[in-house]
């Protein structure tokens, strides 16, 4: 047990990626085996996690369970691990959506052993992502979790639906807009150029700091040229914001989500997005704070434009997968306000907002996935009354509708409610006013999406029968993420102590400079 402990963080990371390599070793036919072992794997992952939260110092605070082994001494390199308030929290919602994740794919078929091994890699290295703290290695295991969206999408991925119409459809018709093919270059492409840019100002901070080591407490503690950090904060923005779908690099987002299998949707809009989130606050505002005080105004300008972009685009989609598409992009932009604001409120929320939105997207891709194995359609015109058929299943899209808009009693709430408080205690109040807005335009597509799908009686396509209601291992991830839903927005300080604790150790830095700015002639 004193292993265990001492090593926790290592085998909650590590626990994905054995699980893959026990995967290659298994027959052929012995499907259920391998739905086990991917299961076991994520199971570790999440008991990991809980088991972290539960033990974590709330008087201490600050960094805990650290974990060193070198790897390249000679430059500084190391696996180094430790976690905070906000690795507790996104610890957790990484494990609780690849649990949710390996139920929603329990009856998959099709290269089943790639496809578990590839999903249980990409885990590997967001769990990474949120414990490491060695630049260097904080990349590697941030190329790790995006680089297999690549095959997971073009392998398993669907085709949509989108019309070649237009001054450009030749185009639209010569890339296959709505294929999985373009879907998953497209995202690799794009995620690949925002990783070049992040690339460049690592080493320039490398460099900068003396060359010797990549720790991270060490270089967020080094003095920075003014100049440098005024251009390498919009690098990291844009690098890690291309991942949290920041308009206009968002492009590749909606459709990576419409194209992907379900468990893979859960996890692209759960946890990978937050990703690129976290890397602009962690390691672009925390460690860069010149450049983040004089560049916030235009992160949360974009972010506000994020939040309308989003919210009016999915209002206008007819695919369902799309509507939730785009409303991640909305609502990854209330991560971004919050994170603009450089106030308590505004960073409680930013990361609340993770928390909840991955809870809620997780919710709705497993319901879509459920609508369209049993509709084979995800063209919400053509359907109507599902839910006579499939009650269960309207319940909980209700209740991923309901945390979506905002109600009070669910996660999404409180998480808007902080960064809209926040907004509106920063310098620049008025961000708040059309943040409200989006949720307001984010009640009508939810809920209207709700009525046509469920209640309303529209024309029903020909390729619709025998619905049936949710059954078997279908549950599992209902129940989990519903749940979750519900009692994290009931006692939201279950999350967010943790949240706070980090907030109030990291923003103190970055909003003194802000202020310092804002005083300067």
């Amino acid at each position: 047990m004193s292993f265990i402990n001492d090593h926790l963080l290592s085998i909650i990371v590590a626990a994905p990626a054995v699980a893959a390599v026990l995967l290659l070793i298994v027959d052929d036919e012995a499907r259920l085996t391998m739905r086990f072992i991917s299961l076991i794997g994520a199971t570790v992952s999440l008991a990991g996690s809980i088991q972290v939260a539960l033990t974590y110092g709330m008087a201490q605070g600050g960094l805990q369970r650290p974990e060193k082994y070198p790897l390249v001494p000679s430059l500084g390199i190391d696996l180094s691990l430790a976690v905070d308030g906000w690795g507790v929290s996104l610890l957790l919602l990484t494990g609780i959506i690849i649990f949710a994740g390996v139920w929603a794919t329990w009856t998959l078929t099709d290269r089943a052993r790639e496809f578990y091994i590839l999903l249980l890699l990409l885990v590997s290295g967001v769990l990474g992502v949120f414990v490491c703290q060695d630049l260097f290695i904080f990349f590697l295991f941030y190329e790790i979790a995006v680089l297999p969206m690549y095959l997971l999408i073009g392998i398993w991925g669907s085709r949509g639906k989108v019309a070649a119409d237009g001054p450009f459809a030749f185009v639209w018709k010569r890339f296959d807009v709505g294929g999985r093919e373009y879907a998953a270059m497209k995202l690799t492409l794009m995620l690949l150029v925002g990783s070049a840019a992040i690339l460049v100002v690592i080493f320039a901070m490398y460099f900068s700091a003396g060359g010797r080591t990549f720790d991270l407490t060490v270089l967020g503690h080094a003095s920075y040229p003014r100049q440098m950090q005024l251009w390498a904060f919009p690098l990291l923005w844009l690098g890690f914001g291309s991942l949290a779908g920041v308009f206009p690099f968002h492009t590749w987002s909606p459709d990576g989500h419409a194209a992907a299998p379900t468990a893979v949707s859960m996890l692209h809009a759960g946890v990978l997005m937050k990703l690129g989130a976290f890397g602009v606050i962690r390691i672009g505002m925390m460690m860069l704070p010149e450049g983040a005080a004089y560049w916030a105004p235009y992160v949360g300008g974009v972010a506000v434009i994020n939040v309308l972009y989003g919210a009016i685009s999915a209002m206008s989609q007819k695919d369902l997968k799309y509507v939730i598409a785009y409303s991640s992009v909305s609502h990854m932009g209330v991560v971004m306000l919050g994170a603009a604001t450089l106030t308590v409120d505004g960073w409680n929320g930013a990361i609340y907002q993770m928390f909840a939105h991955g809870m809620m997207t997780g919710l709705f891709f497993a319901l879509v996935g459920l609508v369209y194995d049993r509709a084979h359609t995800r063209w919400v015109p053509s359907m109507g009354g599902f839910a006579k058929e499939m009650p269960w299943v309207a319940s909980f899209f209700v209740l991923a509708c309901l945390s979506s808009l905002g109600l009070p009693g669910l996660a999404g709430f409180v998480a808007e409610f902080l960064v809209f408080l926040g907004a509106w205690q920063s310098t620049h109040w008025w961000w708040a006013l059309p943040g409200i807005v989006g949720a307001w335009v984010t009640a009508v597509y939810v809920l209207r999406a709700v009525r046509d799908i469920f209640f309303g009686e529209g024309p029903r396509s020909k390729e619709i029968h025998h619905l049936h209601d949710a059954h078997g291992t279908e549950w599992g991830a209902l129940w989990v993420l519903g749940i979750g839903l519900v009692v994290f927005g009931s006692y939201p300080r279950l999350i967010l102590d943790f949240i706070h604790l980090a907030t109030n150790e990291y923003l103190p830095r970055v909003a003194s400079i802000a202020a310092q700015l804002a005083q300067a002639p």
